[in-house]
């Protein structure tokens, strides 16, 4: 066991987790005792090999200071160890270990996670909830939870049955068919992990339905908080979840409206996007499948006038570390789903997907919660006015209301004032000066989306005769 990186990688996470604690100079035996039942329980709980308390640490600001805490003292005449082993039921093998980081003199006590039955210390077990050591007894329901992992495993996506039992899988059959794939009617359950041991359908098939019985939601708000006026709410849950992804990505490209920089143009006109696609994606793909979706909960997706927030439930899965998260080592939490996301190419299992957010926007741009992670997309916005650079992402809050946020200030009002009476997509070509009906399409798709561009032909949108109108 490398201490000095175990260490390390603890004092890089922005806050402390249930199963690790920093401490300078606490001493009191019996808290320690405490400590040890505490922190073996919730590592149990959290998949996680080990606990540990760490002396030599600043609790708020994870600062290594060192220690003066000497665990060889003596308790009524008897050692410390031998003071918490005698009390400590199962034995455990919590150990201290003394070393030495930048100068500093840090303690380490490594405390493995319970196994077979809670770990206790002086007859009573202990749990970890926040920054608070709580006795078991109070929390009947956890301490139930924590006997049915130690005795099953963690919960996953596989071994958690679904309480809808009546599923129906015509969606799914149909997107595979459209990725060239033929799912077998008689085994897909099977090859696709979609039931548990005892032959119920988990939760897995539940996400894979016709009606994954969970909201997925998009919001939009036109304010930098969640305080001001909510401007739209999208449903894109309850479906299949592959149709969920799909729709949410999508939408996210209908949002992402291209700004027309004009400034020192020569000869093509130069587009900015709203935000960096490949990261939205990237972020929005890692969101569902790394989600923890035993909790009931789905990712969601929020716009504030000044960014997006893309929030998946959960914490970095055990065996994973912050290090590793940001060099883009994958560990999945949902394996089954991530096996499925593979299949269909909707995810390569390169690693990839955090290294290129953190590349657009950097570190900064994740935020780890205690129950979730959650990563703020920032806009970046164009000026209009001539010699004025490019913004970068914006930091500080957008006055105007969201509809000005998707609305680019000279191609769009362009194209609203054109159409006031029905307009192919050539003649608004040409009003634009491009010649690709493509570069027309980023323009209209939002502006039909918005409901400020109606088509004349809403039945057969890719209809020759097509033509869009202002809505009034």
């Amino acid at each position: 066991m490398d201490l000095e990186k175990i260490v390390r990688e603890l004092i890089n996470y922005p806050r402390e987790a249930n199963w690790f604690e920093f401490k300078e100079n606490w001493y009191e035996p019996n808290g320690l005792g405490e400590y040890i039942s505490s922190l073996s329980n919730v590592a149990a709980l959290e998949g996680q090999a080990f606990g540990y308390l760490i002396w030599g640490v600043n609790n708020d600001t994870h600062e290594l200071t060192g220690t003066k805490f000497d665990y060889t003292v003596d308790v009524k005449n008897e050692p410390l160890e031998h003071f918490l082993a005698r009390q400590i039921v199962p034995d455990n093998n919590f150990s201290f270990h003394e070393l030495t980081l930048d100068g500093k003199r840090i303690v380490v006590m490594v405390v493995p996670a319970a196994s077979k039955i809670p770990t206790s210390f002086d007859g009573n077990r202990y749990l970890r909830i926040g920054s608070s050591k709580v006795n078991l007894n109070k929390y009947p329901e956890r301490e139930s939870n924590l006997f049915y992992i130690l005795r099953v495993g963690l919960p996953t996506i596989n071994n958690t049955e679904s309480e809808y039992q009546d599923l129906t899988f015509e969606k799914l059959f149909v997107y595979y068919a459209s990725k060239g794939i033929t799912l077998n009617k008689r085994t897909f359950k099977k090859n696709m992990g979609l039931l548990t041991e005892t032959g119920k359908y988990n939760l897995l098939a539940q996400l894979l339905s016709d009606n994954s019985y969970i909201p997925i939601r998009f919001a939009i708000f036109n304010g930098t908080d969640k305080a001001s006026t909510m401007y739209s709410v999208r449903e894109f849950g309850n479906t299949c979840l592959l149709l969920s992804l799909d729709k949410v990505l999508e939408y996210g490209d209908v949002l992402n409206v291209p700004q027309a920089d004009e400034r020192n143009r020569k000869v093509e006109r130069k587009e900015i996007s709203l935000f960096d696609a490949d990261a939205f994606r990237e972020a929005i793909i890692n969101a569902f499948v790394h989600n923890l979706w035993i909790s009931g909960n789905a990712p969601m997706i929020t716009v504030f006038s000044d960014r997006i927030e893309i929030l998946s439930r959960g914490t970095i899965p055990p065996g994973q570390t912050m290090e590793g998260f940001f060099a883009g080592e994958s560990v999945p939490v949902n394996q089954k789903l991530s096996d499925i996301f593979l299949q269909l190419h909707i995810s390569e299992r390169t690693g990839r997907g955090v290294p290129k957010i953190t590349e657009a926007y950097g570190r900064e741009t994740y935020e780890f919660r205690e129950n979730s992670i959650v990563v703020s997309i920032p806009f970046t916005r164009v000026s209009t006015e001539e010699n004025t650079p490019v913004t970068t992402p914006v930091s500080t809050p957008v006055s105007t209301p969201v509809e000005s946020l998707f609305e680019d200030n000279s191609q769009t009002k362009r194209i609203l004032e054109f159409c006031t009476s029905p307009k192919g997509i050539l003649e608004i070509a040409d009003m634009l000066g491009y010649t690709q009906k493509k570069s027309v399409r980023k323009y209209l798709k939002p502006l039909v989306e918005q409901g400020r561009l109606a088509m004349t032909i809403p039945d057969r949108p890719n209809s020759s005769s097509q033509k869009y109108v202002t809505v009034r």
